[in-house]
Formats: structure tokens, sequence, C-alpha cells
């Protein structure tokens, strides 16, 4: 659900002919309730004569874009990036038209989960009126004397980088936030400001409130012109990440269950998993025959907090991922239990799906044919370029996280080490994931050889990852061989091409793997959308086969050892000669 919000605004253009102020307010569309809810309001300078266009292609672009980012990055970074490209537009036309035509201010409030997010250019100001207290959020980027307060320091359009202040913070019920130009603030004091926006108890509307600033603004003698946006927050009705992870560590772990104790009225009909961290049980829902999976953490693990973060995650990213284009290859989370109970102990609940992993049918003997490889691995490259649009990095694609539905869907499991940069620092810097399926950058391996610095997983290490599980589908064996949990990856030769291991595998294909295992990063294929057209375009346009790695790259000690060689076989026949040649 959204917030409930009660926003009013008023614009006027006062003493001047031109009103070169704007604002805006948008509110989440259908499916987009996570991402929140945004104001925002510009001042255009008028000294270029573009002024209003600048403030209004800035608001505008700003509250129409922030909708178009995934809602996995953090709000300062959507913010950010749709300023900046705002910036560049409009510093580009200032650098053709002189005088300058085109500057503005900016300062716009995110509301979203239970904080707010604050950005800020300019001289236009944001207040919080909590309680009985009105606080400046935003400080004035202008020259620092008396006569020269008019003249900004930072503006949107000014130079071809803009710095933008941000500010995040705790949201409460009750809280009234204000925005206002230079027109309104500049006239007003702020023990006005606070009277005529309303305390908390009052029941004046944000409407009326913004119009009543406006107008004493312009009762005061202000000269410029005056606009104020006022928000109420009446209700927070979403979880953050945040809010998620308070309630993870509220609520204690579920004891270990047996076939047929209940939970919540839930069922328990079989243990599936047990890795010591986390246990996945099959569940029937109360009343009906529906099964779920679910997963909670290991009793064992009850009070590490890191841990408990690390599931809060999974629950908020697989939550997000619900309303995103990936939803189709993902299993659906439950967020509120069957039957509207509350949850007594901290677990997920999944849907749960008939089939088997691919890694169950490779331990059964199953042998892939080279139609099914190509069907799994295109379904997987999809659902990661649908992950990777989000920003979500899997970091565990293996035959064992893929899920061969009834259905035919194939579905990705266990967000669990996902990164989608919102999550622990502990949980980044974790060296996670299956080492067989790791990418050598990962373990400090490069094309010079060992002990360089390793690399956090980014896009490429899912492709990685995708091109090791397609190798062991073909072939029935890893590229660089098993690496045991306690061992580091070794990348010391280039793999076998999967047609000598399997003659069915076309040639066609042998480059398509291998290019995906290379050890070199950059023969990789960057982006899944290049990998997915290189597994559709199949024979009709095959790629050229990859160049082996030099010895000189896979060992740079070799010159080293073939010297030494050569020296100690020379010195052998210089004492064979000395002892047993006659003289």
């Amino acid at each position: 659900m959204a917030f409930h919000l009660d926003i009013g605004f008023a614009t006027l253009g006062g003493r001047k002919p031109l009103n070169e102020d704007f604002c805006a307010a948008m509110l989440p569309g259908p499916g987009q309730d996570g991402m929140g809810s945004i104001v925002a309001i510009a001042d255009g300078v008028s000294a270029g004569g573009m002024g209003r266009e600048a403030a209004q292609t800035t608001v505008t672009s700003l509250v129409r874009d922030y909708y178009a980012t995934p809602e996995t990055w953090d709000t300062t970074v959507a913010m950010d990036r749709i300023i900046r490209a705002q910036n560049t537009w409009l510093a580009g036309i200032n650098r053709r038209r002189q005088p300058v035509m085109g500057l503005t201010t900016l300062t716009a409030l995110v509301l979203r989960g239970q904080s707010y997010t604050l950005a800020h250019v300019g001289d236009s100001r944001a207040y919080l009126l909590r309680g009985d207290a009105l606080r400046q959020l935003t400080h004035d980027h202008v020259v620092n004397h008396p006569d020269l307060r008019h003249q900004l320091l930072r503006s949107v359009g000014a130079e071809d980088h803009v710095v933008v202040d941000y500010l995040q913070d705790e949201l409460l019920v009750g809280d009234v936030f204000v925005l206002v130009t230079d027109g309104v603030h500049g006239a007003l004091p702020a023990g006005r400001l606070q009277a005529l926006a309303g305390l908390p108890g009052m029941q004046t509307s944000a409407q009326l409130a913004s119009r009543s600033l406006v107008d004493a603004a312009l009762a005061a003698g202000s000269g410029d012109n005056v606009t104020a946006v006022v928000v109420r927050v009446l209700g927070l009705l979403d979880a953050s990440l945040q809010d998620v992870c308070r309630s993870a560590q509220r609520l204690p772990v579920a004891p270990r269950l047996k076939v047929g104790e209940m939970i919540d009225g839930l069922c328990v009909t079989a243990t599936v998993a047990d890795n010591g961290i986390n246990v996945l049980y099959q569940v029937r829902g109360p009343g009906s025959r529906t099964l779920y999976a679910l997963k909670t953490l290991h009793p064992a693990r009850a009070h590490d907090a890191e841990e408990r973060a690390m599931l809060a995650h999974e629950a908020w990213l697989a939550a997000r991922m619900q309303s995103g284009q990936a939803a189709d290859y993902l299993v659906h989370l439950h967020e509120r239990l069957p039957g509207g109970r509350e949850r007594t102990a901290f677990y997920l609940l999944y849907d749960w799906h008939a089939g088997e992993t691919l890694q169950q049918l490779l331990a059964r003997g199953h042998r892939f044919s080279v139609r099914q490889a190509l069907g799994a691995a295109t379904q997987t490259v999809r659902a990661l370029g649908r992950l990777h649009r989000q920003c979500v990095i899997h970091r565990d694609i293996k035959p064992a996280n893929l899920h061969q539905g009834e259905d035919g869907v194939l579905r990705l499991l266990d967000l669990g080490v996902a990164l989608s940069g919102r999550e622990p620092e502990a949980m980044r810097r974790l060296h996670a994931g299956t080492p067989s399926f790791i990418n050598p950058e990962q373990w400090g391996f490069s094309v010079q050889g060992a002990g360089g610095q390793e690399e956090l997983p980014d896009a490429q290490s899912d492709l990685f990852a995708l091109g090791v599980t397609l190798y062991q589908l073909l072939t029935a064996r890893l590229p660089y061989g098993e690496v045991l949990p306690y061992q580091a990856g070794r990348y010391h030769r280039d793999p076998v091409a999967p047609s000598r291991l399997n003659p069915e595998v076309p040639i066609w294909l042998d480059h398509i793997v291998l290019k995906a295992v290379a050890r070199d990063k950059r023969q990789r294929f960057e982006t899944a959308e290049e990998l997915l057209l290189a597994l559709e375009r199949g024979a009709s346009r095959p790629l050229t086969a990859p160049q082996p790695t030099p010895l000189m790259l896979r060992d740079p000690a070799a010159v080293w050892k073939v010297a030494l060689a050569v020296s100690a076989l020379f010195n052998l026949l210089l004492v064979y000669w000395l002892l047993f040649l006659p003289k």
C-alpha cells in the first residue's frame, strides 16, 4: 500500500510579470508503491530569459523519470542519476548560447518506506515541522554577504557537473514538510512559517497551508515569485528494507520443526533442506491442500544478527522483484500469511512448485541433450537479464538453484546472497556462492595469474556461473574442476572444449561456452543480452573461436621455470663430463 499523504501547493507570480517558479508532486502508479511519493520545487533564474523553462523541465523530468528507475536502487542514486542527466542537458544548451539562457534551483523530497530523502541545489528551502519544532533541512548555496545573497553558488545548468546535497532520515506520522522558494522564506521569518504551516495537531489542510504561505509572503512585501508546497504525513503503510530488518530482529527464530507440527496455521509436511544456516520446509496451508515452502534460520543461528539481516534482505528483495519483469522467473513470496494470521516467528513463505532442480536431474543420471541444455541456458539468461536491469546480482547461479517446474517454467531459486545495493555491508564482502562456479576475479586471479586484488561480484559473475552451468549440463563435468569449500579456485589452464567430451555438441556452441567461461574477463560476454543473442543466433551467425591463453599469461613464471630446467640439465651434463669422461 502507498503512503497516506496530504499534499498542497500554491504558486503566484507576485509583482513580477512572469512566474519562473515551478513545483510538482507525483504519487506511485499501480505496482510501484514501493517507490514512494516525490515532490519537487524549483526557482528559475531569469537573467538569461529561460528560467521558467529550466525550472519546469528539471522538476518534470525528476518527478516523472524517478518512477522509471529500478526499485532496488537507493533513492539517492535514482535522484542523482536524473538530476545529473538534466544538468548535463541544460549545461550543454547554456554553453552554446551566451549569455546563459536557463538556470534553476531544485529542492526535491521523496517519501519512501518509513524514511525521507531530500535532494537540494540552490536557495529554495525545505523545512520539517515535527511536533512543535521547525527545522530547516537545507543550506542555501549563495554568496555569504548581505548584499550578494541573491547570487547562487550552485544551480542546475550552470556547470558541467552539479554537486547535490542529500539528506536521509526517519519519517514519522504527523511530520509536515514545507518546501518554499526564496520569495517566501526571504519574506517570512521561521516563526511565521511554522504558524502558517500548521501544527501537526491542527486540522489545517496542506492546500490551505500552502496558499496561506504565499499570500502571507506577498503581504509581507515579497518582490519575487512565491511558491510553497506542504506535505502532511498522515500514515505510513509501506515497509522498507529497514522496516523488514527491524521485524526480523524483533521476532524469534522458528524452532526446529518436525513433520506434522504446526506454525501459524501451517502444517509441516517435509523437511526439504538444511545447510546449517537455513532450513527449508514444505508446509501445507490451513484448511486447504495448497503447498508452500517455508524458509527460516537454523535454530543455532538464532542470535546471529548478520544472518537475520541477510534473510531480511532476501525477503525484501523477493517482495520487490514480484512487481518487476523478473517475476516470471522467480518463486512468489507471500508477504502475508494465508488466512490473514500474524507471524509469531521470523521466516519466509514461498509458493511450492512441483518439479526438480537441474542438480537433482544430474544426480540421478539424467543426460541433458543439447536442445535441453540450450533451453535451460536461454531461460536462465533471460531471467538474469531482467534481474540485472533491476541492478540485482544473483551471485549463486548453479544447477541446484535452477528449478525446472512441471509447468515448463525454469525458475531461479535462492536470492539469499543476491546483491541489490541495499544489502548489509557484511553480506557484500562475504565470499558467497559455490566455489566451482565463482569467476577467477573473485579469487584474485587475472590473466597475469594469482595474487591480485579480489573483485566484488558483478553481472559478469552471474554470466560466468551460467557458462559453467551450461558446460556441466553438456558434459557432466566442470570446466576448471571441482573446488571444495575450503579450497580456492584454480585457473592455470584453459577448459577443454565441450565437443571433445560430448561429440553431440556443435562447434558453434563450443565457442559460446568457451567464451562464457574464459579465464580473461575481457573475452567473456559483458551482458546477458549479448549472451542471449549468441544463443538465439546459434549456427546462423556463429562466434569466432576464442583464442587460447598464451603460456606466458597463464603462468608468468614459465620462462624462469624453463630457464631453471635448462640450467639444471646443463649442470648435470657438466658434472657427468667432469666425473666420468676421460681427461
